[in-house]
């Protein structure tokens, strides 16, 4: 029956000279993106966004790719109501230079049969390399501060120089330092140190960026070289999953979920505070141990909508503060 009614609403919806694929585009955050020009031999990387927003599970059948120089990997291929997954799509800067686009299509074989086409573009530069392809931060303590060092080389102009570095994240900062210019075989050779910079106060989580290069190339669009940072930033204590969600949900139901509370040292908790203590319960637990398995109950109201909330937790770990979860849920209709 739902599914019936569901084709009849995308029947409804668009005319019979329209491919009935527009439902499967609209669960995308966007369906094209520029990497701009990317240096050889950097790791850089996009992130399509992709979430279920019917009430029928969406199932991604398979997905390929118009260019071997793209490789798109989704990390899931289930998605219930309001799960949402990631198509992450790698550009391989191994390959020839020059400009390569691609066209990554997305096939669905529920709730019906569907196809989604994405576009990526970018362009290969030859005469810029940065080794190593990302600069790799690994796992580093909170409140401390850490650095990092890669090289930028060039072929090419004898005026060429890198001005600045650029970042769009205040914990992360860059810094170059000319270490030679000279003349080649057949262009002139120019090398950088690039000294990455992570401060004390960088927020616990896994981080994936990028940092810019401004050089004083006249075209805008090579005057920006991309270089990605990556690392984890590993708290003294994780929760996860978070944010924790329950999902759909039918009015009036009651849906459990486990949270899990990890500490290096034994821990307890001292108490829990929802924003709504109608519909979010939970017991908290008298020992004291590494490792807390925390069952989280969602109490349905009876009128359909989304549901978003807060839990608060606190432990005896008072160097590491209250630890907030964010808990959301589709509220369906009664059956």
């Amino acid at each position: 029956m739902r599914h019936w009614l569901l084709f009849s609403v995308l029947t409804l919806c668009f005319p019979a000279h329209v491919p009935g694929q527009e439902w499967a585009r609209k669960m995308f955050n966007k369906t094209s993106h520029d990497f701009g020009m990317v240096a050889r031999g950097s790791e850089v990387k996009y992130t399509f966004t992709i979430e279920n927003i019917y009430e029928e599970d969406a199932h991604i059948s398979g997905v390929r790719t118009s260019c071997r120089c793209t490789v798109p990997k989704p990390s899931k291929h289930y998605l219930k109501t309001w799960d949402k997954a990631e198509l992450i799509v790698d550009i391989d800067t191994r390959t020839d230079p020059g400009q390569k686009d691609a066209t990554i299509t997305v096939t669905f074989d529920k709730p019906f049969p569907a196809e989604v086409q994405l576009h990526t573009h970018a362009y290969l530069r030859s005469d810029v390399v940065v080794r190593p392809g990302v600069v790799q931060f690994g796992t580093v303590d909170p409140g401390v501060g850490w650095r990092q060092q890669a090289t930028v080389s060039f072929a090419g102009r004898s005026d060429w120089k890198i001005l600045r570095v650029e970042s769009n994240n205040p914990h992360l900062t860059g810094q170059v330092v000319e270490k030679y210019r000279r003349p080649g075989k057949i262009a002139y050779d120019v090398g950088y140190d690039l000294q990455v910079t992570l401060d004390a106060g960088t927020p616990s989580g896994y981080l994936r960026e990028e940092i810019y290069l401004i050089t004083n190339d006249v075209n805008p669009r090579a005057a920006r070289v991309p270089v990605t940072v990556e690392g984890l930033v590993a708290s003294r204590m994780s929760v996860r999953p978070n944010p924790l969600s329950f999902g759909a949900v039918r009015a009036g139901q009651s849906v459990s979920r486990n949270l899990i509370i990890q500490s290096k040292t034994p821990f307890r908790i001292l108490g829990i505070l929802t924003t709504d203590n109608r519909r979010l319960r939970c017991n908290i637990p008298q020992d004291s141990k590494p490792v807390h398995l925390l069952p989280v109950t969602f109490a349905a109201p009876d009128t359909e909508g989304k549901f978003q909330g807060t839990l608060r937790i606190k432990t005896d770990q008072e160097q590491v503060g209250p630890l907030d979860v964010k808990v959301d849920a589709q509220v369906l209709p009664p059956k």
